[in-house]
């Protein structure tokens, strides 16, 4: 047996026995917070609409075909491989939408080509950042953002750029 087939049901068990030595009533608690987080999913479902209409609206329309062949030469220049400019571009936006470029990325240029491996590392090496800001931020009502923008939008890039040199060093 493996660490890692038991950590759950481990955190799980220490949880229900903190609880009972406390003397908390777990059941009501766990409601509780289901009932809080339920109101929170509901809160952020307008969100979520917007962002999966928005990034639906914008492959449906062709857009990223048209920014990925206007964006070649440069990409080409950089050693970047201009399959996977709509993925860098997505990705911030939409994790589902990614996965769904990602895959057609896959199915086009095969996953052991050198735009399949950078999609690959691409995919694991950034966030949705947008995604992730708007709902969980909305949730909070956190309207000023400060700095988690440009620091997460810099880690994004960083991300892909990383993702290109490691996959051009290692193949």
């Amino acid at each position: 047996m493996k660490f890692s087939d038991i950590i759950i049901p481990l955190i799980i068990a220490i949880i229900i026995t903190t609880g009972l030595f406390r003397k908390v009533d777990i059941f009501s608690e766990f409601v509780n917070g289901a009932k809080e987080n339920f109101k929170t999913g509901i809160s952020i479902i307008p969100t979520l609409v917007a962002i999966i209409t928005a990034v639906g609206m914008f492959r449906a329309s062709g857009a990223t075909d048209f920014l990925t062949d206007l964006i070649s030469p440069v990409t080409n220049l950089v050693g970047f491989p201009a399959g996977c400019f709509p993925l860098a571009i997505t990705k911030s936006i939409s994790g589902s939408a990614s996965l769904a470029i990602l895959e057609s990325i896959l199915s086009e240029y095969g996953a052991d080509s050198f735009t399949g491996r950078v999609a690959s590392v691409m995919m694991g090496s950034s966030e949705t950042t947008f995604y992730v800001l708007s709902v969980y931020f909305g949730a909070t009502k956190i309207k000023n953002t400060r700095h988690a923008l440009p620091s997460a939008l810099i880690g994004d890039i960083t991300g892909i750029i990383a993702s290109v040199i490691v996959i051009s060093l290692m193949f």
